[in-house]
Order: C-alpha cells, then structure tokens, then sequence
C-alpha cells in the first residue's frame, strides 16, 4: 500500500514541478508544497481530523507521521500536539538475553496492547537481523537508538568510533524501515562542567557513550558537527528524527538543573536546522522529575524547541519505587501529556533492574495507556470520553461482555471477572462477586428507580 503511495507522490511531483530536483521524500517536505500526501489522510482520518489540518501542523513542525518509506506495512500515524497522546513500547535484546523469536513477540504484544511506536533498543545478538524481523513484524513505526549498533560495529571500543562508521549504521538502519532514530546530538563539550554538580552524572547510555569519547579525544560530540549529513540521510528515506536527552535527570535530584535545560537550547537550534532541511523532529525529555516541576519543564521545552512534538520518558515523580516503576512513572506521564507532551515512552516494572520480557512490556503499555487516555480526557478532545461513557452504561446494565470489550485490556477485565464467577451463566448476572447479589448499588439504585416510577404511574392513574 505504501509502496504505491510512495510512487504517485514521485509522480504528483513532476506533474508540479516537470521533474524531481532532489532526493527529499519527507512528510515535511510536502506539506511545504501545499501536498496531503496519503499518509496525512490516514492519520486525518484515524485523528477525526481534517486533512488540511494535519498538512499545516506537519508545516508548522508541530506534528510529525514517522513512515520510512521502506516501512511499507506500516499503517501511518501522528505525533504531535493536535492528536492524542502517543505511547511508545521500548524492547530489545542484550549481552545476556538476545533472542529474534523473543523480541519478534515482545513486538505483538506492543501491538496487541496498544502501543503506537516501538524502539528496538538491542544491544546484543545479530542486531541487524533482530530489527529486520521486528520491521517485518510491525505495523507501527520502528525506531532505533543508532549509537548502540555503531558501539557494536566497533567491538564495544567507544574509542574508534568516527564519522564515516556512524553514517554507515544510520543509512543501513534507514534502508531497512527505522521511521526514527534517536540521535545524542545536543551534548556539547562545553556542558561537562554542568554533569560534575550532580549526584547521578549521566544516565543515558548514548549520551554516556559519547561522553567518553569527547573527553577522551577532547572534541566536540561529531552527531552535532556532523549533523547536516545525518540530515541528508534522513531526507532519503524520511527517517525522522528524536534529538535525544544525554542530560536527562536520573533521579529528583538532578531534575530541571542546568544540564537539563543547556542541552535543551542546543536540542531547539538542532530542531530549525531539521526543519530548513524538510526533516521532520521530535524533542525527548526526562527522565525523573518532582510533579511539582513538570509542568514547567514542559513550558520550556515549548518555548526552546519552538513547539515541536515533546516525547517523554515518564517522568519518574519518585526514587523509590523499584518493581513499581511503571506506576511512579504514569503518574508523571499523565500530568506531562495533560500540559502538553505528545508521546509517553513507556517504562515497564523492570525499570532499573533488568530487561522485560512480554509481560512486563504488557504492564507497562496498559500503564501507559491508561496515562494517555487520562490526558486525552483532561485536555478535552473531541471523543476522548466516548468510550469512558460507553463502559458507565455496560456497567449500569450489567453487560458484562460489553464491559470486557471495552476495556483498555480485555483479557485481564474477563480473566478478574472470572476468577469467581467462570460459568458462562454470569456472563447475564446482576452482580458481580465483590458485592453478590443482595449488595449490588447498581441494582439497589435500579430497583429504587423502578418503585419510584411505579409510583408516579399508581398516582397519575389516581389523579384522573
């Protein structure tokens, strides 16, 4: 289907323009010219959105529909402030856990449960054919973190990085279908002294890594002196990009220091240039940060990054919640898309302590999920609450098959229910097993209406 989408866009182009003067295949890019492509229809019509719309937010930098023209099963999708919110699911092998079958079902499950992204984060195994086999597998975009295969291409030696093998692993993930990749590019040498006034240093593994190489070689960090090439790359194939936070904050502690907001600056100046250069953006943010304060985290990030489409990690509102992270975090998350975040990076119950496997990817998007939905609701947007409405009814009438339809997750809403109550003859109960069947309110109010009315009836019928 995108193959053919693809194709007509050539095509309208030289209608337009009598022949195609570049290699520019990105959404921004035509949504300058004034063209809707098929991919901003989809979404327009997904977001109950006009067409036009979605065009002039693509324009504006403040939406952004991640579809690598090799994706070509993936079914488009919008990131930005005028949709709902988003949830990204994180996956992906390591040293001592790598598995292409393990990871291809992590990507189901994403799926099955709602995710709208996916990012293959593997760091051990075959790399290139682990995200091979979960492109082919999904039908949302793939987006990748290229610093951990171009570590991987250099046996683990942060020290022989250089240019040329950085490019070659971001135009080999292009070719393959990666719709984003998160690139440390915001981390300057000159923000070292910022990281020593912390408790936690840098948390972030790429930003980590190229730490090392910048003060190892005392050079400034080459994803931002070489990001006009990266740039170029990106227009091939309208890979999008996530300027990635190096500095994010660790911990409550080091959470809106001067890090933080210096790499955001650098993050908004990198974003225009994405933009002169038709690449479409996105900004990521912390990390962990008080609720107090998320607020104003995301004011700033609007006002240095020019409005683009804000993509968080949580925030974590506490340290302490270790095996519980995924709640600490969506709580965080629900207030961050509230004042205006467009997508939330899932964290999952192993935050901290080791690599999800399927069911904790399962419990962190429904977290995650129910954060978004939260959000949508706060915000107002047309239609968020129509499924909330639907379920009071299900529930009020006792449709028990309804309700587990309705549910954010169906299977475990049935699988509760029956627990006690299995036989199939419940399924049309009154009563569920917390209150059985002579405490139900439901029916209580119900039967309470009903004499109400029967009286009524008795006294109009005694009136005349």
């Amino acid at each position: 289907m995108r193959t053919q989408w693809v194709q007509e866009r050539l095509m309208q182009e030289r209608l337009m323009d009598g022949r195609v003067k570049d290699s520019i295949r990105t959404q921004l890019h035509y949504a300058k010219k004034g063209i809707i492509t098929k991919e901003m229809e989809y979404v327009a019509n997904v977001e109950n959105l006009s067409p036009e719309l979605i065009r002039q937010e693509i324009e504006r930098g403040r939406l952004i529909i991640p579809a690598n023209i090799n994706h070509t099963n993936l079914e488009p999708m919008g990131i930005g402030i005028a949709t709902r919110t988003k949830i990204n699911s994180n996956i992906g092998s390591s040293s001592l856990a790598s598995s292409i079958e393990e990871e291809v079902e992590k990507v189901k499950v994403s799926i099955k449960y709602g995710a709208d992204t996916i990012m293959d984060l593997s760091t051990g195994g075959d790399l290139d054919e682990i995200r091979k086999a979960v492109i082919n597998a999904s039908s949302v975009p793939i987006g990748t973190v290229p610093m951990y295969q171009i570590l991987y291409d250099v046996k683990n030696d942060v020290l022989k990085l250089d240019i040329d093998t950085m490019l070659d692993v971001l135009r080999k993930q292009a070719k393959q279908g990666v719709s984003y990749f998160t690139i440390h590019c915001g981390f300057l040498l000159s923000h070292i002294p910022f990281v020593a006034k912390r408790k936690m240093g840098i948390v972030s593994r790429g930003g980590s890594l190229m730490a090392s190489w910048m003060m190892h070689y005392h050079k400034e960090n080459p994803f931002y002196e070489y990001f006009d090439e990266i740039l170029k790359i990106c227009q091939e194939y309208d890979v999008s990009l996530s300027l990635g936070d190096s500095l994010r904050p660790g911990c409550l502690y080091d959470a809106s220091d001067e890090a933080q907001f210096a790499e955001l600056k650098v993050l908004g100046e990198l974003a225009k240039r994405a933009w002169e250069a038709d690449v479409q953006v996105m900004i990521e943010g912390p990390g962990h940060v008080p609720l107090n304060q998320i607020e104003r985290n995301v004011e700033l990030q609007k006002q240095y990054c020019n409005q683009a489409p804000f993509y968080v990690l949580g925030p974590l509102v506490t340290d302490i919640a270790a095996g519980y992270d995924h709640i600490a975090s969506a709580i965080g998350a629900c207030v961050a898309a509230w004042k205006g975040v467009a997508m939330l990076c899932y964290v999952t119950p192993k935050e901290h302590l080791g690599l999800p496997n399927a069911k904790d990817v399962r419990e962190g998007i429904l977290a995650y999920k129910i954060a978004a939905h939260a959000a949508d609701i706060a915000r107002g947007r047309i239609g968020a609450r129509d499924r909330d409405d639907a379920m009071s009814d299900a529930r009020y009438s006792f449709d028990w098959n309804k309700q587990f339809e309705l549910a954010l997750d169906p299977d475990r809403a049935r699988e509760y229910h029956d627990e006690a109550l299995p036989q199939e003859v419940f399924k049309d109960a009154e009563f569920c097993s917390m209150c059985g069947p002579k405490f139900c309110s439901y029916k209580i109010s119900q039967d309470i209406f009903k004499a109400h009315k029967q009286d009524e009836k008795e006294s109009m019928a005694v009136n005349e």
